[in-house]
């Protein structure tokens, strides 16, 4: 297996894997997008149900998402030095040890739905709707780890486009699936978020099936000999030392959304679902930043494997200011259309205005929040994870929800926003003295 990404021009090299990537990350933001859009039609408090269980969902996604950053960043290095036996080995077992990992959460979760979702201030009528969609949601998550996890291991062998075809079969299959078993189309029973569940799971399905094939047929990352015990837990522990930070840092994610949702319900079921509105737009907004810095880490991680120090200098720098552009461009569009948007997801008046106001506040922030994000990919690249856990924890504790409890002391729901929003600039700041601090010292090593 070669280390296509040790050759060619940085910039175009970026954006030739970036632009599939977006899409194939737009067709995964469409799940809840989509989610919401049908659910919203049901009225505003199955759409509050929803909002209510996004930090809980993201949970689950933070397990499989935190391996995949630990399978990218270790793959591409050994890819990067040659070594095929180990490429193999490394990709095999951190499926395996995703897939033990979302199965353990997974059966906490179902155990817990009620207490974990009158914590996060859902009523009685809700936590009984909430129900309908987790129980679903849960025990299909499994089927989330091998596309996800899968997917990055086919990133670090620097393809893009295969991963991102993968992820819009399984959008697409969401897409037609939702109405017929929310609305009870055709000869499907009527299921509202039940249904929303289960087109989640069968389009999940989809995904499995299509990442196994590409790692065993196409790629052969897949090792089916029986390895000795004492290989699989030296190949977990490796992954561990990235992978546990990483699965840590997106932990905090939905713990702080989750704060942020107990702040937020103290204004009402409809800032809930503004809320939950804004965050699954913002999700699809930010596809571009985090598109670069998933293709980032893995052209990062070859490139030091490869001894290659000036292509990570560029990559790091011209990541950065291709997200500050694309997250102007989203805040303008989202500014014009706010209302528009909001009013795709529900005709409540009072959400349409509080989802409108989070759209003209926290998207002035994006092209920061896009910059953070490369400093972070670039630190799991480096195989630094605690300074990339570091960025989060300053963004998410030390600046968001002091900012957003002070923001809704002083302005209520719009200070609450624009808490989020100054935070993001924040942590920009921070996340690009750290980068230039690291990158100083990685000339210093003479590495290149």
């Amino acid at each position: 297996m070669s280390a296509r990404l040790l050759e060619g021009e940085v910039g175009p090299s970026l954006i030739r894997m970036a632009v599939p990537m977006f899409w194939g990350m737009l067709a995964v933001t469409s799940f809840t997008i989509v989610d919401s859009f049908y659910i919203g039609q049901l009225g505003a408090m199955p759409l509050a149900a929803m909002g209510f269980t996004f930090p809980v969902v993201f949970v689950v996604q933070c397990v499989a998402m935190g391996m995949s950053v630990a399978t990218s960043s270790i793959l591409s290095r050994t890819i990067g030095q040659g070594d095929q036996a180990k490429v193999r080995r490394i990709a095999t077992d951190s499926l395996l040890l995703s897939l033990v990992a979302v199965l353990a959460i997974s059966s906490i979760g179902l155990a817990t739905i009620d207490p974990v979702f009158r914590l996060l201030g859902a009523t009685p009528e809700l936590i009984d709707m909430i129900r309908e969609f987790m129980t679903v949601w849960y025990p299909g998550a499994a089927l989330l780890v091998v596309p996800m996890v899968g997917n990055s291991a086919i990133r670090a062998t620097g393809d893009a486009t295969s991963p991102s075809v993968i992820m819009i079969v399984a959008g697409v299959a969401n897409l037609i699936l939702d109405p017929f078993l929310i609305f009870g189309w055709g000869p499907f029973p009527r299921m509202e978020l039940r249904g929303a569940a289960l087109a989640t799971v069968i389009s999940w399905m989809f995904a499995f099936a299509a990442s196994a094939w590409f790692l065993t047929r196409r790629l052969h990352l897949i090792e089916f000999r029986k390895p000795a015990v004492r290989e699989v837990l030296q190949s977990w522990r490796t992954l561990l030392r990235v992978g546990l930070p990483a699965i840590g840092t997106n932990l905090m994610m939905p713990l702080a959304s989750g704060m942020l949702t107990r702040l937020l319900s103290g204004y009402g079921t409809e800032a809930v679902a503004a809320f939950g509105v804004g965050m699954r737009l913002e999700a699809m907004a930010m596809a571009g930043g985090f598109s670069l810095s998933t293709v980032l880490s893995p052209f990062v991680g070859q490139n030091i494997g490869g001894k290659r120090l000036a292509r990570v200098v560029e990559a790091v720098r011209k990541a950065a200011v291709y997200a500050f552009v694309w997250g102007g461009f989203v805040c303008v569009l989202y500014a014009l259309g706010a209302r528009t948007l909001a009013g795709l997801f529900t005709d409540h008046p009072e959400v349409i205005r509080l989802t409108a106001l989070y759209l003209w506040i926290v998207p002035v922030s994006y092209g920061a929040h896009g910059a953070a994000a490369q400093v972070t990919a670039m630190f799991n690249a480096f195989q630094q994870p605690l300074r990339s856990s570091s960025i989060f924890v300053l963004r998410l504790f030390v600046f968001t929800l002091p900012l957003a409890f002070l923001g809704s002391h002083l302005m209520g729901v719009a200070g609450i926003f624009a808490g989020i929003s100054v935070s993001n600039f924040l942590v920009a700041v921070v996340a690009a003295l750290m980068a230039r601090q690291a990158l100083r010292r990685l000339r210093a090593s003479g590495l290149g």
